[in-house]
């Protein structure tokens, strides 16, 4: 069971990685921030509320017991201790009740203070992190842009896998076609194989064939041959018969001479 559930963890990690992309990541990330900073901009909000909320109740209790302390100085003036009394006794409370909102004001205005500027870094951050979020995805995209350029000048790509095996594949069955196109034209030669269409000449037909062709050159060069001999002899008579002309002339003119003399 704990080869199994290692096995199951391995595959599913290796499942994983391979359809993880850093981009994703990336981006989902930065969201989750943006999300925090603005929960985090609320609460800033919230306590500011409430402190706005307590300085109007401060300045409300303020007001009454501003009143409370007039109404006692009439009261004493008027000569009525009793209503003087009751008034003081009623701004005690109040300026126990003003003393206790002072002090939730300051602790608000404390947190108010405290998330501000964690806002304030929070967004630093955000911000640094959204920069470098997109000079990680620019990053990537080079790579991977560039593995693919170089995978497909390689051949060891998928898609350029598959061109090459097709290409493999369409040359060998052109070469088994050829070959078995050459066997079929050898045996027809031959007369392995009959020719329904009546086309094709047996062994014997074909021998004769060849050996016509061969008589028929043979006759061809020895016509040739005769033809230059009979050129080469018409030349022959010619130059002999020039030479028995020029001779009997040069015999007939030295007569002339010698009778000259």
């Amino acid at each position: 069971m704990k080869r199994m559930g290692m096995l199951f963890r391995a595959k599913a990690n290796k499942a994983l990685d391979r359809a993880e992309d850093p981009r994703e990541t990336l981006d989902y990330s930065y969201q989750k921030q943006l999300e925090l900073l603005q929960k985090v901009r609320r609460g800033v909000a919230d306590v500011a509320t409430s402190r706005k909320r307590l300085e109007l109740q401060l300045n409300q209790l303020q007001g009454q017991s501003s009143k409370l302390e007039d109404q006692g100085r009439k009261a004493l003036a008027l000569g009525r201790d009793d209503l003087a009394r009751e008034a003081l006794s009623r701004r005690a409370a109040l300026q126990q009740q003003v003393t206790d909102l002072e002090t939730q004001h300051t602790t608000l205005q404390g947190e108010e203070e405290k998330l501000t500027l964690a806002a304030q870094r929070l967004q630093a951050k955000v911000d640094a992190f959204r920069t470098k979020k997109e000079t990680i995805k620019a990053t990537y995209t080079a790579a991977q842009a560039q593995t693919r350029i170089g995978e497909a000048f390689s051949g060891i790509s998928e898609e350029m896998g598959d061109v090459g095996l097709a290409v493999q594949r369409a040359e060998d069955k052109t070469q088994q076609l050829q070959a078995r196109a050459g066997a079929i034209d050898e045996l027809l030669a031959s007369g392995a194989l009959d020719d329904p269409t009546g086309t094709a000449k047996d062994d014997i037909a074909a021998e004769l064939d060849r050996l016509s062709g061969g008589s028929d050159v043979e006759l061809e060069l020895q016509r040739m041959k005769a033809e230059l001999a009979g050129g080469s002899s018409s030349s022959q008579q010619a130059i002999e018969g020039g030479a028995q002309d020029s001779a009997p002339q040069s015999q007939q003119s030295s007569p002339h001479k010698f009778d000259k003399q």
